[in-house]
């Protein structure tokens, strides 16, 4: 019995993991790991640093909007350049000049020569380059793993993002608190090497990718593309929502911590880290998937509880009580976005991925900066937890509405369906703008009846 025990155990586990039999998503993986966990770091000392500085949610507010902005409107030319040109080669350069700014930073904060001015510069710079580096990395996904192993690798990216999202702030917590913000932005700045030397090591052929037309054209194509094809266009636009009303939770964070549960920046790391536990278990559920049937649903659902779990967490004063509401917090955002990105990603031929995960980006992190200036705006006026329930509410609306127009989309689905048997799954791009409703790949809603294995 017990062997029975072990043995189906140990087949969930290899089906869980099984995107990391490709060397070059192993190499990947443990590189982004230490990577992000030294930009999770940054980003809680960053917010502390802004706090400590001058007191302000206003600017919490505003150092966010300039770290993300220059995603919403790069992004767009970062998904062009990564469909005409080598997208490993692309992310090699984006993360060698993500590793010089981080320095830069460390320098002047361990100097003690650091200005607001100074954070202001440097969040445009992050963000500048993240609008590159964003569409090229969603899309360099299937590059490493294959179409077979999209679902998993978009759900083991996604558990990745979130563990070193519980370590980072965890870490950045003591630290700040024993030796100061500058040496977590160092530790950041000499984490980027971890992903550069992984990046160099993997052996990938370079795809020869064919492209005609300017870039103007190139980058219309991937709007029209998007915006023709409604399960795309809803899913995109849910996200857009959350991300504007729901994700400045996070800009927010230092007043809960400081203000209403009496904490310091210790408390922020743990705070941080909590939702971090909710989104690394969401990822590992979505990792024991291997079809995107029943994703719909899970999305609708999810959206609606993250606006739930974020107005519960608005009214604690408790700090146990906040750790244990951030968790579900950390869960549904995690479920609400990496089901969305698989759903587009496998619905989406691979001459535009890049543009269109550039929307994607722009969708999810380019409507957050907006969210984070009017949250910090808004809860100067109203106060942070007014604002967080506020944002909570608003979520809930956006899911109910996605969710009604889920029957449309399932008919879309069955015409995907149809498509990808005559297409072999990877339409021309002529026929994909012309007809949207008939391209492209994989299903990305459920059908109406799905088939029995469907989870």
């Amino acid at each position: 019995m017990f062997q029975v025990i072990f043995t189906t155990v140990g087949a969930a586990m290899a089906n869980a993991f099984r995107a990391l039999k490709h060397r070059n998503f192993q190499l990947f993986f443990a590189g982004q790991f230490i990577s992000l966990t030294g930009t999770w770091m940054q980003s809680v000392a960053q917010s502390w640093l802004v706090y400590r500085l001058t007191g302000s949610v206003v600017l919490l507010g505003l150092i966010g909007f300039a770290s993300q902005i220059p995603v919403f409107l790069m992004a767009p030319l970062g998904g062009v350049v990564a469909d005409r040109n080598d997208r490993r080669r692309v992310l090699v350069i984006t993360q060698t000049l993500s590793m010089l700014v981080a320095f830069v930073l460390a320098g002047l904060t361990i100097t003690d020569l650091v200005q607001v001015w100074h954070l202001f510069v440097i969040a445009v710079a992050f963000g500048v380059i993240n609008g590159f580096d964003i569409p090229a990395r969603q899309a360099f996904v299937p590059d490493m793993v294959g179409r077979e192993n999209l679902i998993n690798a978009i759900a083991l990216n996604s558990s990745m993002f979130n563990g070193a999202r519980i370590v980072g702030p965890a870490i950045a917590g003591v630290l700040v608190s024993l030796i100061g913000e500058g040496w977590c932005f160092f530790v950041n700045a000499v984490s980027f090497i971890a992903v550069i030397v992984g990046l160099l090591l993997m052996n990938i052929t370079p795809l020869v990718r064919r492209h005609t037309g300017s870039t103007l054209e190139n980058l219309v194509e991937g709007f029209y593309f998007t915006a023709r094809t409604a399960p795309i266009r809803a899913l995109l636009l849910l996200l857009g929502v959350i991300s504007l009303m729901g994700m400045p939770y996070v800009v927010l964070m230092p007043i809960f911590a400081e203000q209403i549960l009496g904490g310091d920046s210790a408390t922020l790391g743990y705070l941080m880290g909590a939702t971090g536990v909710g989104a690394m278990i969401a990822a590992l559920v979505l990792a024991a998937r291997d079809q995107v049937f029943g994703l719909g649903r899970w999305i609708a659902a999810a959206a609606a509880a993250f606006g739930v779990s974020l107005i519960l967490f608005s009214m604690s004063e408790n700090f146990w009580l906040s750790m244990f509401l951030l968790i579900p917090v950390g869960f549904s955002m995690m479920i609400q976005m990496a089901a969305s990105n698989t759903l587009v990603q496998a619905s989406v031929p691979d001459s535009l991925r890049g543009r269109v995960m550039s929307v994607y980006s722009m969708m999810f992190m380019g409507m957050a900066p907006v969210g984070a200036l009017l949250s910090g705006m808004v809860a100067g006026w109203i106060g942070a937890p007014a604002t967080l329930a506020w944002g909570g509410g608003v979520c809930i609306l956006a899911s109910l509405v996605f969710a009604m127009r889920l029957p449309r989309l399932r008919e879309e689905g069955r015409q995907l369906i149809i498509a990808l048997q005559m297409t072999g799954g990877d339409p021309a791009v002529e026929a994909s703008c012309q007809q949207p409703t008939l391209t492209a790949d994989p299903p990305i809603v459920e059908p109406a009846e799905p088939a029995p294995t469907a989870r």
